[in-house]
């Protein structure tokens, strides 16, 4: 669509056949015709009960490592105050990516593993609701938040760190029902051959 002084260019995901049964084209919900971007209208769904859960994990050297498993940061308790901070995050998405709708979500979980072996910390974060929209991107944004907390706090013992693997586990509710993602397999399958994480809630 080209319009005065504005290209737009409407999306659409191919489907193949053997994902829903039938070759399907959907259109991304969050444009209008026109190719301006909107808030979806979820006034006629149904309110259900709904969760998501997200992960990620942060990449540290071995001092920030250590000084985090033995509460030795100097900024104080790194865990603590990303768990809260995660949970904010979760709580404020609205704020934060423009199309998303403003969820009174009724559950926010933030959990912690702690690898020796890769010197990293692994975030889980899981949100529920009771409503008409799911809540993956406050699950998204919850793991973010807690993840970059944990820079913060830690970026004068270590400025290499890195945040990686983010990404939705899997989602229950609404029309669709129960999505996981089959990405996430591999990792539960690393953690079946005996691999020991510290964990902490």
């Amino acid at each position: 669509y080209r319009g005065p002084g504005r290209d737009f260019v409407i999306f659409e995901i191919l489907v193949k056949g053997n994902d829903l049964g039938g070759g399907q084209t959907m259109e991304l919900s969050h444009f209008e015709e026109s190719g301006r971007a909107v808030m979806v209208d979820v006034t006629e769904k149904k309110d259900t009960e709904r969760q998501a859960e997200a992960t990620g994990k942060i990449l540290v050297n071995r001092q920030v490592f250590d000084a985090i498993k033995a509460g030795t940061v100097g900024k104080g308790d790194v865990l603590a105050v990303a768990q809260t901070a995660g949970i904010m995050g979760a709580k404020r998405t609205f704020e934060l990516i423009p199309m998303c709708h403003i969820l009174p979500i009724t559950g926010c979980r933030i959990h912690f593993d702690m690898d020796e072996e890769e010197c990293a910390v692994r975030c889980t974060c899981t949100v529920k609701v009771t409503g008409k929209t799911g809540v993956e991107m406050e699950a998204l944004t919850g793991v973010s938040t807690a993840l970059l907390t944990i820079y913060d706090m830690c970026k004068a013992l270590d400025k290499s760190m890195e945040i990686t693997e983010v990404y939705l586990v899997h989602k229950t509710g609404g029309k669709s029902g129960e999505i996981p993602n089959e990405k996430h397999r591999a990792a539960q399958q690393a953690e079946q051959t005996g691999k020991r994480l510290k964990t902490w809630d």
